[in-house]
């Protein structure tokens, strides 16, 4: 199983509305392992990161006010790229055997995914759920 990252608006009733996927976006946003392997790890805590260490414990919402720091903690998780590459080496349940620059590159595609929807969640007035 994969963790998706959708994009939501508020219904003024209440409640949300997930919006589908454009036609040439990826929802892919990491393994379900990953969310204590990779978002919830120690290298990712260690920078402060407050959205994605979340998902260790629970399905992300981000409201629509925060979407901007979102996509600020993914840049910043980007330029940590090596470390959280270095720990998925290092850690056997991260997947199969990979060079560092192969789990840089699946950390960063993801990331690309997450900051995509992220834009569009800012275009649409809405939010971010990672699930």
């Amino acid at each position: 199983m994969s963790l998706s990252v959708d994009v939501y608006v508020p219904r003024a009733e209440g409640g949300i509305e997930v919006l589908d996927v454009p036609p040439g976006c990826s929802d892919a946003a990491g393994w379900e392992r990953w969310r204590t392997e990779v978002w919830g790890s120690e290298p990712v805590r260690s920078l402060g990161a407050r959205f994605l260490p979340r998902l260790a414990a629970e399905d992300l919402t981000v409201a629509p006010d925060e979407v901007t720091a979102l996509i600020a903690e993914c840049d910043l998780i980007r330029t940590h790229l090596a470390s959280v590459a270095e720990h998925m080496r290092a850690e056997p349940g991260t997947g199969p055997a990979k060079s560092l620059s192969q789990h840089a590159d699946d950390v960063s595609r993801r990331l690309d995914n997450i900051v995509d929807a992220a834009r569009r969640a800012l275009a649409a007035g809405g939010g971010v759920i990672i699930w």
